[in-house]
């Protein structure tokens, strides 16, 4: 699967770069974990580890960890770098949803 099919594989998909070795990364997993539980059947949530998928994270000009885009019909509708409050995040994702 491509990068372009995975963003359009739902109406609204919603990915995190990470890194295993990113402290921010760590914090926010029990935030993706909760919104994962949450959203199950209204959002396709990936996680793509930046080291693992490098050329990607270069396409998609991913310069921290996390990062968190969110596509609706294929097309990206938001972008936020670094920790956000889970109930922020969440928010977010529901609106596009």
């Amino acid at each position: 699967m491509t990068y372009d099919d995975l963003t359009k594989s739902a109406p609204v998909v919603f990915v995190e770069f990470y890194a295993t070795w990113c402290g921010h990364c760590r914090a926010m997993q029990p935030v993706i974990d909760d919104i994962r539980t949450l959203l199950q059947g209204e959002v396709q949530l990936y996680q793509l580890d930046i080291d693992e998928n490098s050329n990607v994270a270069g396409e998609q000009r991913i310069e921290g960890t996390p990062t968190f885009i969110l596509y609706k019909n294929g097309d990206e509708v938001w972008r936020w770098s670094g920790e956000i409050d889970g109930n922020t995040l969440l928010a977010k994702i529901q609106h596009f949803a």
